[in-house]
């Protein structure tokens, strides 16, 4: 929205604005998603709050149900969400008059957004003292705080001490002591401002918060497959289009395993009750997942019986259908899961890998012939998999107490597969992640992604053939760009690229430095074993040449011999007599052969 149209009655330009900035990015939100619907849980009905900082409008429109004051710095973002506030103050925290009182602030960008450059610098601390200054006593502060020592940060390929964009004000790290550098300092700096932190969740990938883990459990699931499966998925989709030092999924999987999922997060998503708290925190989520471009938000709440999934965004039942075919194969209906107990289990993939790095092929054998024996299970009679089980890979498999079961079953073929593909694409899956991955295997290196997919089937018990693997990357082109929803034309551009993966590739996804390393050391190692080859291959020629040769001297000399001159004379006259008898033979029976009458 520009500056000429936006309605200049809710716009309150106290001093300090900076006129011509804006800290709303073009081409993704500031914050959405997972974050928005935790900021419209938090917030009551009827509530007056404060939005302070760069904010996607998405969040505002979760905020309906409240008075909603914005506070920001820029007047350009100013000008973009007056339409969906009640209030818009541009101008920085100074902005604020001293007897404003809000029942909530959010600052979902965190505090450095806020501060503008126009007038005097507060800093992290000010800037939290003066938010907390206007909070009612028994208010509720959402605050994002960056990670300096996070994902991010340790995967950026631009160090945050060489940064010089318009956007660095000031470089904030370990060094500055001004803002909180893990999670207890952040506690103590919340308490010292008469806070009490009543929740932390741990923020992937960014500010705009795919996912939110409750900071506690998330260093406390080292073996949760739900929390493998959510890290994985972030850590690859958040960092799809950047280049980075190290894979941010491998990276986020193993500080799980590690028990330092919260202490490595990108950020932390703060709850804090301002002093004197009038009685005890509401009962929030063990986690919010983003499951899709369109904003669909899962929530996963405890409960007497454990944790269960629950469905309370505006979420779409399906996946659109029409206009494009691709989309028919498979859909997604999230109702299937509001109130379903969430899978407690090991992710498959993660026991895989494991048990192919330590050469375990004993164990290897039992996982997948286990999961194979499991989808044979639910197959109908004619031996075809329908609905959830048809799209179950190692990606969304538990390995529970009971056996194999699906993390998450809300995406359904619309149309049954026949087994054989479905475990042949689950198979496929899996080695492709394990050879462009650079994972170590006990298999050979010299095969290709449908070798090795065979090879893992026999390793199941299936006698599966290239054929079958060729029907199963169909299926996954289908599959993807159903979830993606690409049309017919994208589709086949992505049919065309899951054929061509080969060994010496890196994996999809994020551009990472040491896999393209890896890659690239699979490439000479490739190149080396084929020249190696190609050498062996010109030595054999060269010495079949040179026995050619001894045989090409051998027959010139037996040829200008006396014995091979008789020969020759002797062989002469019986070849011209054999062919002189052959002749009279077919004249003589030409003269023996009937006639036709005449007029027959």
């Amino acid at each position: 929205m520009t500056t000429e149209t936006a309605p200049a009655d809710r716009i309150v330009l106290p001093g300090g604005e900076m006129l011509t900035w804006s800290d709303l990015p073009e081409d993704r939100p500031v914050t959405a998603g997972a974050l928005a619907v935790l900021a419209a849980r938090v917030v009551p009905a009827g509530a007056s709050v404060l939005v302070a900082g760069p904010h996607d409008p998405a969040l505002l429109d979760r905020l309906a149900h409240a008075e909603v004051t914005c506070l920001l710095r820029g007047y350009p973002d100013g000008a973009a969400l007056a339409p969906r506030a009640a209030r818009v103050v541009v101008g920085g925290p100074a902005g604020l008059g001293d007897e404003e009182r809000f029942d909530v602030v959010i600052a979902g960008a965190g505090l450095d957004p806020i501060e503008s450059v126009e007038g005097a610098r507060l800093g992290w601390g000010g800037v939290l003292d003066r938010l907390t200054r206007v909070l009612r006593p028994g208010g509720t502060l959402l605050l994002w705080a960056e990670n300096p020592m996070g994902l991010r940060r340790l995967v950026d390929t631009d160090p945050w001490y060489a940064r010089r964009d318009d956007a660095a004000w000031s470089v904030t790290g370990v060094l500055d002591i001004d803002h909180p550098a893990n999670r207890d300092q952040l506690r103590d700096r919340l308490a010292g401002a008469g806070l009490r932190p009543d929740a932390c969740f741990a923020a992937y990938p960014d500010a705009g918060a795919r996912a939110l883990i409750d900071a506690d459990e998330l260093a406390g699931g080292a073996t949760c497959g739900l929390f493998d499966a959510v890290l994985h998925d972030v850590g690859g989709n958040g960092f799809a289009a950047a280049t980075v030092l190290q894979d941010p999924a491998r990276l986020a999987v193993d500080a799980l395993h590690a028990g330092l999922g919260a202490a490595l997060a990108p950020g932390w998503v703060v709850l804090a009750t301002k002093e004197p708290a009038s009685g005890p925190s509401a009962a929030l989520p063990v986690a919010l997942l983003q499951t899709g471009p369109g904003g669909d938000v899962l929530e996963v709440v405890a409960g007497p019986q454990g944790w269960r999934w629950q469905v309370t965004s505006t979420a779409r039942s399906e996946t659109p259908a029409a206009p494009f075919a691709t989309r028919e194969v498979a859909c997604r209906d999230l109702t299937t899961l509001d109130g379903q107990p969430v899978p407690q289990g090991r992710l498959l993939r993660t026991l895989l890998l494991d048990a192919a790095l330590r050469r375990d092929l004993d164990g290897l054998r039992r996982l997948l012939r286990g999961y194979a024996e499991w989808l044979a299970g639910q197959a109908g009679a004619d031996g075809e998999l329908g609905g959830a089980v048809a799209l179950a890979t190692v990606d969304n498999v538990l390995r529970t107490d009971g056996g194999y079961t699906l993390l998450d079953p809300s995406w359904q073929v619309t149309a049954p597969l026949n087994t054989e593909v479905v475990l042949a694409r689950g198979l496929r899956r899996f080695a492709t992640t394990l050879v462009t991955g650079g994972y170590a295997h006990p298999w050979p290196s010299t095969l290709d992604i449908a070798g090795l997919t065979v090879v893992l089937g026999g390793v199941a018990g299936h006698d599966l053939s290239r054929e079958t693997v060729s029907a199963a990357v169909e299926t996954e082109a289908a599959v993807t760009a159903a979830v993606r929803g690409l049309d017919n034309e994208g589709r086949g551009v992505l049919l065309t690229e899951l054929r061509a993966v080969e060994p010496t590739d890196p994996p999809a996804g994020p551009r990472s430095y040491q896999q393209l390393h890896e890659a690239w050391r699979r490439q000479r190692e490739e190149l080396t074993r084929l020249t190696a080859l190609l050498r062996w291959t010109e030595e054999l020629l060269t010495s079949r040449e040179r026995a050619l040769r001894r045989a090409e001297v051998k027959i010139n000399l037996l040829s200008g011999s006396v014995s091979y001159q008789v020969g020759r004379f002797a062989v002469t006259p019986a070849r011209l007599a054999r062919r002189g008898a052959r002749a009279a033979k077919r004249r003589v029976r030409d003269v023996l052969a009937p006639k036709p009458q005449e007029g027959q």
